[in-house]
């Protein structure tokens, strides 16, 4: 390697991480300050850079947030995606695999998971992160074709819509992680956290399996007759 190879790579290495580094104090700042309460500087500050070198990376604090959220969904949907993929576990052992998933990302990095799930949004940008909403829609669209493959095997119950089963999972487990994230739940500790996502994966699954009992069509029909009848009776009152 000749040595302009060997500077070209270093100043590469050096972008890389200075780059790394302003995403870093951007999620601790976001975190700590809320979106709308920071600004560049403080970005700048918290990473230790002129304040200029953040716009050479990033052309505003709405291009941060994106590449913030960009950065953390990609791990976790390769991760979510490794458990739901896995053919040799069982239904059971795939939701609660991708709780865990979840749960160990907010364990290691719980004022990244904070950003994601609370301050996209509250930003103005919100509905222009657009990454944020695709991931996760891209994470729903996966899980569904795992509880659809279920189906097929008998692990999940017929009369269930595997795409509504796989949006109540990760609704279940999103608003889990924020009573954790807005301080609703006051006991963080690893044990809290094992047994949050414990009661969310049994929760759930209780009752999608074929041995819950699903509502008889016929009381079904009768209930939603019944409650016609009373609505007709109500208007002739």
């Amino acid at each position: 390697m000749s040595q302009r190879q060997s500077k070209s790579e270093a100043a590469g290495n050096r972008e890389s991480e200075r780059r790394r580094t302003i995403l870093r104090a951007a999620i601790d700042v976001f975190a700590r300050k809320g979106y709308h309460g920071c600004r560049v500087a403080d970005v700048a500050r918290e990473a230790g850079v002129a304040y200029g070198l953040v716009y050479h990376y990033f052309k505003n604090k709405d291009e941060l947030l994106e590449t913030v959220v960009e950065t953390g969904w990609s791990g976790f949907v390769s991760r979510m995606r490794a458990v739901a993929e896995d053919e040799s576990t069982s239904l059971e052992e795939k939701v609660r695999g991708i709780a865990d998933v979840a749960f160990e990302a907010y364990r290691v990095d719980p004022r990244a998971v904070k950003v994601l799930i609370l301050e996209v949004a509250r930003s103005p940008a919100g509905t222009q992160v657009v990454s944020r909403q695709q991931a996760f829609l891209d994470t729903i669209r996966m899980a569904a074709t795992m509880f659809a493959r279920s189906q097929t095997t008998g692990e999940l119950r017929a009369d269930l819509d595997p795409m509504l089963c796989a949006s109540l999972l990760f609704g279940a487990i999103e608003l889990g992680l924020t009573a954790f994230v807005s301080g609703l739940m006051e006991d963080r500790s690893p044990e809290a956290l094992d047994r949050a996502k414990l009661q969310i994966a049994e929760s759930f699954l209780r009752g999608v399996l074929p041995g819950a009992a699903a509502p008889p069509e016929a009381s079904w029909k009768q209930e939603k007759v019944s409650s016609g009848t009373k609505q007709k009776v109500g208007k002739r009152s």
